[in-house]
């Protein structure tokens, strides 16, 4: 590892086949941006240009975040502001720090999230769902309020949202419904804004997977999960995704946010458009799964799981990809 606080390994942004500027210029702010993601994230923006502010609450890891990213892009490229992301006053204070030192912010990566509150429904104490609500939620929300009017005004921004899975993990549940939250405001937020040709900002989800580094794992527990969930199982990797690695694919991303303004997307992905060199090609499957249609992402909730088993009336495909509509069809009807 190269740094001597933050668990870290060496870029291969150079695979991205991105330009080296293709953010020059811009500034990101990336909240939780010493963590395992957001550093990743963080290091990348900065090799590819943009300036970098770290908002977070561990001041001994942002610093050394934020030394790490200047040794290895160029001095002042990243800026540390601690920060706690749920307190409406220590947000309007970084945001004044950060608009009286650069004067703009183009990027918001909404990354923060206390990763120690996770919890079964039944186990999850009321405290720690708040928390959990206050930082996921409300911090994305106070984010998004501080600077995207100025995006809007510039007529150019991006913000993202690190997603997760929408059921299954057994254990952080609470952690869960907190994403499906924000994942939720995040496409409100899109909707809200319209088109990128006229507003200029863009907006998206990403769904990273398991990132980390390959450690010695302890025995499997003895309650059933998925078979999925039993090893990481990520797309082109023998085991977690390296946080470097990750942060590629979200830069990747963030440079073509207007192609996938009001989508989620995940890393597998991104890797792919990229043309990643997997380190395990065989677990690159070739095939992925459809889009979802707008219609049906307006009930996304009624639809999902198995339901009654016998169908009374005629289905009608969610598929995107697949043959329009019927014109005469009033979709509200179905709803």
């Amino acid at each position: 590892m190269t740094d001597n606080i933050l668990d870290t390994a060496p870029l291969a942004m150079e695979r991205s086949g991105l330009a080296r500027d293709a953010l020059a210029g811009d500034v990101a702010v990336v909240t939780g941006g010493a963590g395992t993601i957001g550093l990743g994230v963080s290091r990348c923006l900065a090799w590819l240009g943009a300036r970098v502010v770290i908002a977070g609450r561990n001041e001994r890891n942002g610093t050394a975040a934020m030394d790490l990213i200047n040794r290895e892009s160029r001095p002042g490229m990243a800026l540390f502001v601690k920060t706690d992301v749920s307190d409406e006053t220590g947000m309007k204070i970084m945001a004044k720090k950060v608009l009286d030192k650069f004067g703009k912010v183009d990027i918001l990566v909404n990354n923060a999230m206390d990763m120690s509150l996770g919890a079964p429904v039944l186990s999850t104490p009321v405290a720690s769902l708040d928390r959990q609500y206050e930082v996921a939620v409300r911090g994305a929300l106070l984010g998004i309020q501080a600077f995207v009017p100025g995006m809007q005004e510039r007529k150019h921004g991006v913000v993202t949202y690190i997603a997760t899975a929408f059921r299954y993990p057994l254990g952080p549940s609470n952690y869960c419904a907190t994403k499906a939250a924000t994942s939720s405001m995040m496409m409100s937020l899109a909707a809200e804004l319209g088109p990128v040709k006229d507003s200029g900002v863009a907006v998206f989800m990403f769904v990273p997977t398991f990132v980390g580094r390959t450690r010695p794992q302890p025995a499997e527990a003895s309650r059933p999960r998925p078979a999925f969930m039993s090893t990481p199982n990520v797309v082109g990797y023998g085991g977690p995704m390296p946080p470097e690695d990750c942060g590629a694919a979200l830069s990747y991303c963030i440079v073509h946010a207007a192609e996938i303004h009001g989508s989620g997307v995940n890393a597998g992905q991104a890797h792919k458009r990229m043309r990643w060199p997997f380190p395990r090609p065989d677990r690159a499957p070739g095939k992925d799964f459809d889009r979802v249609r707008d219609q049906v992402m307006i009930r996304m909730f009624g639809y999902v799981g198995p339901g009654w088993g016998d169908k009374i009336e005629p289905l009608v495909t969610i598929n995107r990809s697949e043959a329009p509509l019927d014109e005469k069809l009033d979709i509200s009807v179905l709803f």
